[in-house]
C-alpha cells in the first residue's frame, strides 16, 4: 500500500508537470509571434542545461530524504577555479577533471558528515555553501575571463537542426547540451536499472527498513551526495562554457532553482519519490516562465515570484495526494 501511495504521487505529479509545460508552451505560442518554433523549444535546453544537470544531481539527494544547498557555490567555485587555472597556463584536459574530482570530494565529505555523525543535511551543506563561496573570493574577487580554445569551441559549437523549409522549423543546439542529455540518460538508467538506484528510493522511503533489508545505507546516502556535488561541478563546467568566465558571485541562490525544478517535477521533499525526467521538465518550465516574462517586458523578478507560487502549489498537491492515499489505506485495513 505504501508503494502504491508513492506510485500515485509520482504519476499524478509528473503528469501535472508535463501538462503544465504543454499549457504554458501553447499559451506562449498563441499570445506571442514567433514563439511557436523549434528555436524557442531548443533554447530551453541551450539556456538551462547547467540548471538541469544540477537539478538531476540534487534529485538523488532529495529522494533519499536529504537536501544539498551547497550546489550553487560549488558551481561558482568550479568556474572560478577553472578560469584561474586556465589563466595560469594549465591545459583544459587537466583543469576540467580536476574540478570534477574536487566536486566528488566535497560530496563525499558532506555525505560522510551527515551519515556517520548524524548531522542535519541543511547545516552541513550550508557550511559547504559558505566554504565554497568563500574559496571563490579567496581565488579572485573579480571576474576571470576564459580564453581557452576548447572552452570557446564548446561555447560556440552547435548543431543545426532543420525540419523543414520554414524558419519556424529550424533551430540549433549547442554542444554542451549533449552533456546534459548524457547525464539525463545515465541518471535514468542508474535510478531504474541498478541496485544503487533502488537503494536510493528505499532509503528515502524508510532508512530503518532499508537497513533491515540489508541495504548499505551509508554507501547509498554518501553516494547520493557525491552524485549531487559531482553534477554541481559538471554544471559549473557547462556554465563556464555558457559564459566563458568565472566569477565568485555567479548563481547566487541557484540551489533553490534546482530544488524547485525537482519539486515541480514530482520529487517529494520527504524522500522516497522522485524522477530525474520530471526534474528536467521542471527546469524547462522555469525556462519557459523566464521566456514569457521577457516577451511581456516585465521585471525579471516576476520569474521568481511565479516559480515560488508553482512550488507552493505542487507541495500542497503532493500533500493532498499523500493524505488521501493514507485515508484509502486506513479504509482498506479497516475493511480487512
Amino acid at each position: 500500500m505504501k508503494d502504491l501511495k508513492k506510485l500515485r504521487i509520482k504519476n499524478i505529479s509528473l503528469t501535472m508537470t508535463v501538462l503544465l509545460f504543454l499549457i504554458m508552451f501553447i499559451f506562449g505560442s498563441v499570445r506571442y509571434d514567433h514563439f511557436l518554433s523549434l528555436s524557442t523549444f531548443l533554447n530551453l535546453f541551450n539556456d538551462n542545461a547547467y540548471l538541469m544537470i544540477a537539478g538531476i544531481g540534487i534529485t538523488f539527494v532529495l529522494i533519499t530524504g536529504g537536501i544539498d544547498i551547497s550546489i550553487s557555490s560549488t558551481i561558482a567555485f568550479t568556474g572560478v577555479f577553472m578560469a584561474y587555472c586556465l589563466q595560469h597556463g594549465m591545459p583544459s584536459f587537466v583543469v576540467i577533471p580536476l574540478a570534477l574530482i574536487i566536486g566528488i570530494i566535497v560530496g563525499a565529505v558532506q555525505g560522510s558528515l551527515i551519515h556517520y555523525f548524524k548531522l542535519q543535511p541543511f547545516i552541513v551543506t550550508l557550511a559547504g555553501q559558505f566554504l565554497m563561496r568563500g574559496l571563490c573570493v579567496v581565488i579572485s574577487e573579480a571576474s576571470i575571463p576564459i580564453t581557452d580554445p576548447f572552452f570557446k569551441f564548446m561555447a560556440l559549437g552547435r548543431i543545426q537542426i532543420r525540419l523543414g523549409d520554414s524558419k519556424a522549423f529550424n533551430g540549433k543546439i549547442y554542444y554542451y547540451v549533449l552533456i546534459f542529455i548524457a547525464v539525463l540518460c545515465t541518471a535514468l538508467y542508474v535510478l531504474k536499472k541498478t541496485p544503487f538506484g533502488r537503494a536510493v528510493y528505499a532509503v528515502g522511503g524508510s532508512e530503518q527498513s532499508a537497513e533491515l533489508m540489508g541495504l548499505n545505507v551509508a554507501r547509498t546516502k554518501i553516494g547520493a551526495y557525491i552524485i549531487s556535488s559531482f553534477c554541481a561541478a559538471l554544471a559549473g563546467v557547462v556554465f563556464s562554457f555558457y559564459t566563458l568566465a568565472g566569477y565568485g558571485l555567479q548563481n547566487m541562490g541557484m540551489e533553490l532553482d534546482a530544488i524547485s525544478s525537482a519539486v515541480i517535477g514530482g520529487t517529494l521533499l520527504t524522500g522516497g519519490v522522485g524522477s530525474v525526467f520530471g526534474t528536467a521538465v521542471g527546469a524547462m518550465i522555469q525556462g519557459i516562465i523566464q521566456t514569457i516574462v521577457t516577451y511581456e517586458n516585465l521585471n525579471t523578478w516576476w520569474t521568481k515570484v511565479t516559480i515560488a507560487g508553482l512550488l507552493c502549489f505542487f507541495i500542497v498537491v503532493q500533500r493532498i495526494i499523500a493524505v488521501r492515499a493514507e485515508a484509502m489505506k486506513g479504509k482498506a485495513v479497516a475493511a480487512a
